[in-house]
């Protein structure tokens, strides 16, 4: 539970009025009362009041000294979501700007997807592309995910760890991105706690058993240094002993694979002067009375952070030879580092209350990457695990011949290097130099490396092995773009001849099937701008000749004895009105041989789902996406449990083929074994497998020191249900053995 206690009402109004003029102040008043009549019934999982909600999230960002309408919409990002009031009411009660914020951060409530986590995604891309358009919204989300932290405790423990898992991949690492460490840290050591409380607590309780001697030392060090800097200051400063986060050792801990007492930074002072040149002075005296460690000095002045941090660190042997980290930055800088993005509302001196995203491009160069990303991807998903890969990865620093630094996923080599600089220059590399050094494109860059780009006017353009030598997504998309444009032509021609064959199968001419109507109907209904955009797709195997094909012959000639592939069974289903298990829809039978693929169906392609891992002997069903083919999963699969307002219509029915069909071949499946944690029963466990499968593909075991005991998590091939329940049921008779589970 956390040790902040909620304030209230009027004292984030005391605080707003601080810096706020009446007549912006008067906007948020009216915003909490609003807020408060539309929440007056409703009440939180921890039984409080649910105003206490928005109060609380209202009240952090009011401690960041945001705008008006920030704290306003603080107020009221939940009443659009959670009760009877709409965007439009929202817009009427106040201003545009405060509907556009309130509607960034409201999930997407009305729409139904296959999955929670098509959902999630989707709900993720939509806060990401309204913070693109205005940061506001991002400082709203990271205020109620922060109070929702600090309430987590009410939740049951599968949401705790799901929450957890959410906050730490997506709202810290935003909260890092825009260099606001004060709510970064909170939120990383909060989900931790919930994630993996055994080493939370531990690596607590370790701190706080050495509080007293780390105290005594920092103070005695804070002494000494001030004896040294009075005279190298040019006005007031402060020391202090700064505080040092458990997930930021913990973290330390496993990437360096180092103990507690290996962690140097675990005493740690930071020093704020007035100006620059105070930073290297002390920095100067430090290294002058106490030898630095090598390797352990980080200029980030000189070369600030993604983010905008600036400070100096530098590890020293201080007082009796123990080692302590020095963090030197002016009060400014300081500001920027606690506070981030928040630091550049310029309404604190009285001058706006509005920050416009170009005057903060420098800083956040990789700001704008998110619509780029969006542009480029095919799916919610693609472009999460966009941002991922290359705005939340780990990044490498790299400069140019004259300079200029270059913030680059970590594992780019010098093409990442070439297309973030621009598609051109991508395009037409032909070699790159690293220190000064040739060295291949699949060189991995280190930070610090110097990167020259080789090009020529005349070069054959991007080899297509290059998609997998480059590590950015923004690399990839750009490639695969040039091949697109390079291949258009070709890919128009290739497209029209499928669909005329597919279309000749059923006994249509193209000229007979292509309409003003029907044309308008295939550009809409698979979102191109043209035909030749669509022949383009197909010929590029983003779409599907079949489904173009059926759809043309279900405009042009409508009939109840037509054949339908199943690209466009959810268009029948959706037409018929009904499930898809109540329509006269037959089960297509399946069968494997080298991939999945429908009997009587030709060049469509079958998956087995990876989420179920369906057998034969289970009772299936297929999704379908429109161009790719179905997924079959298990029918008790979760991400195909979807009610009756789902979208029912690309379920169809399928089944295995006879079982006679079905020897010699092999499905891959997983199971989980929770045991007693004793000597050999992993050897135990891999003894009953081997005489009944040949195909263990994987073996996982973890171990949990607290309850002493083990789970070990299987994957291997077997020919069906029958062989799968053997293989548990032998399981489960191991001495120590629990429980026998598929995944």
């Amino acid at each position: 539970m956390s040790d902040i206690p909620n304030k209230t009402e009027a004292e984030v109004i005391a605080r707003c009025a601080e810096y706020m003029p009446e007549e912006k102040l008067e906007v948020v008043k009216k915003a909490a009362r609003v807020a408060k009549r539309a929440h007056r019934d409703q009440r939180r999982k921890s039984g409080e009041p649910y105003y206490i909600h928005p109060i609380q999230v209202a009240g952090i960002l009011a401690d960041l000294k945001m705008d008006y309408e920030t704290v306003a919409s603080g107020f009221l990002h939940d009443v659009v979501e959670d009760t009877g009031f709409t965007l439009e009411d929202i817009e009427y009660l106040f201003n545009p700007t405060i509907r556009h914020i309130v509607d960034g951060v409201t999930k997407l409530g009305k729409v139904k997807y296959r999955s929670k986590e098509e959902q999630q995604a989707e709900n993720h891309r939509k806060m990401l592309l309204a913070m693109a358009n205005d940061l506001r919204v991002i400082m709203v989300k990271l205020a109620d995910r922060l109070h929702n932290m600090r309430t987590l405790q009410f939740h049951r423990r599968e949401k705790q760890i799901e929450i957890s898992t959410e906050t730490l991949e997506i709202y810290a690492q935003l909260a890092d991105r825009l260099g606001i460490s004060q709510i970064k840290w909170e939120l990383e050591d909060t989900a931790l706690r919930y994630i993996n409380p055994e080493e939370y607590y531990r690596i607590a309780h370790l701190m706080n058993s050495r509080r007293e001697d780390r105290e005594r030392f920092i103070s005695q060090t804070i002494d000494a240094m001030k004896t040294f800097i009075d005279e190298s200051v040019s006005g007031d400063y402060e020391i202090y002993g700064r505080p040092k986060h458990i997930y930021s050792v913990y973290k330390k801990m496993k990437s360096q694979h180092k103990s507690f007492e290996d962690i140097y930074d675990l005493l740690a002072i930071r020093v704020l002067v007035p100006t620059l040149k105070d930073c290297y002075a002390v920095l100067g005296v430090a290294h002058t009375h106490w030898r630095p460690l090598p390797n352990r000095f980080k200029d980030y002045i000189a070369m600030p952070k993604a983010n905008g941090y600036q400070s100096l660190h530098t590890t020293v042997l201080g007082l009796n030879g123990t080692p302590v980290e020095i963090q030197i930055r002016t009060f400014e800088m300081h500001e920027v580092a606690e506070y981030g993005i928040a630091a550049h509302w310029a309404y604190k001196q009285g001058q706006t209350d509005k920050v416009e995203k170009d005057e903060l491009a420098s800083q956040l160069e990789w700001f704008n990457q998110i619509e780029d990303l969006q542009s480029d991807s095919t799916s919610a998903t693609d472009f999460m695990e966009s941002v991922k890969e290359d705005i939340f990865k780990d990044k490498v620093y790299v400069f140019t011949p004259k300079g200029d630094v270059h913030e680059l996923p970590a594992g780019s080599v010098p093409l990442d290097f070439a297309y973030a600089i621009h598609s051109e220059v991508g395009n037409s590399t032909i070699g790159a130099k690293v220190n000064g050094k040739i060295v291949p494109l699949s060189h991995k860059l280190k930070n610090g490396d110097i990167v020259e780009v080789m090009t020529a006017k005349n070069s054959a353009g991007p080899s297509r092995d290059w998609v997998h030598l480059v590590a950015s997504n923004k690399a990839k998309n750009k490639i695969r773009r040039y091949f697109k444009v390079k291949d258009r032509e070709k890919n128009i021609e290739i497209g029209e001849h499928a669909i005329i064959e597919q279309l000749n199968d059923i006994g249509l001419s193209l000229n007979e099937a292509l309409n003003k109507r029907t044309r308008q109907d295939l550009l809409s209904r698979f979102n191109f701008k043209s035909m030749e955009d669509l022949y383009a797709a197909v010929g590029f195997n983003e779409l599907s000749a079949h489904a173009v094909a059926y759809r043309l012959k279900r405009l042009v000639r409508p009939s109840k004895d037509d054949v339908t592939p199943v690209s466009e069974v959810s268009d029948q289903v959706t037409e018929t009105g009904g499930n898809p298990h109540l329509t006269r829809v037959e089960p297509m039978h399946i069968k494997h041989n080298n991939g999945v693929i429908v009997e009587g169906v030709d060049n469509l392609l079958f998956r087995l789902a990876k989420c179920c891992s369906p057998v034969p002997g289970d009772e299936i069903i297929g999704y379908i996406t429109k161009g790719r083919g179905i997924t079959v999963h298990r029918k008790d699969c979760p991400n195909v449990q979807l009610d009756e307002t789902a979208d029912q219509d690309r379920l169809l029915p399928v089944d295995w083929e006879n079982e006679a069909s079905q020897d010699n071949k092999h499905y891959e499946v997983g199971i989980e074994i929770n045991a007693f944690d004793r000597h050999g029963i992993v050897n135990d466990v891999l003894e009953v497998m081997s005489p009944l499968t040949e195909h263990v593909t994987n073996l996982n075991a973890t171990t949990n020191h607290k309850t002493n005991t083990v789970t070990v998590k299987l994957r291997f091939f077997v020919r069906d249900t029958a062989q799968l329940n053997r293989i548990a049921a032998k399981l489960k008779e191991i001495p120590d053995v629990d429980q026998v589970k598929r995944l």
